[in-house]
């Protein structure tokens, strides 16, 4: 067993190369070997996204506060709350944040495929974040 004690981990401002705006991320969990699970609780300020990406094992989100926006490649910008869970199946790229006038927290996990947890690809434009 292993307790990860409350502010033992750090919350730090996420890397611009990956998002658009201010996304806050506190890390859960990442297991060692042989598990493979990373867990983050992200905190997006309104208009604040992901860039597109892809994992090469899928991606849960579960939204804890707020509303935002999740979008497929080639499918519709979609709505999402506070209590949705959604679910990206391997390799499917996509980007997640908040809505334009709303701030949106999740939890967000995924595996490792030989150690590569996301990859991480071009920024989602003004123009496909507003749909």
């Amino acid at each position: 067993m292993k307790i990860i004690a409350c502010g033992s981990v750090p919350t730090v401002i996420a890397p611009e190369k990956y998002f658009t705006g201010r996304v806050l991320q506190t890390p859960i969990i990442e297991t060692e070997a042989p598990a493979r699970l990373r867990a983050l609780l992200v905190a997006f300020e309104p208009g604040a996204r992901t860039h597109w990406h892809t994992h090469p094992l899928g991606q849960t989100l579960y939204v804890t506060s707020g509303a935002g926006l999740v979008q497929t490649w080639g499918g519709p910008v979609q709505e999402i709350r506070a209590g949705d869970t959604i679910s990206f199946a391997p390799g499917e790229k996509h980007w997640h944040g908040a809505g334009s006038k709303t701030a949106m927290t999740h939890i967000a996990m995924q595996e490792a495929l030989d150690g590569v947890h996301a990859e991480w690809l071009e920024a989602v434009t003004p123009a496909q974040y507003s749909g």
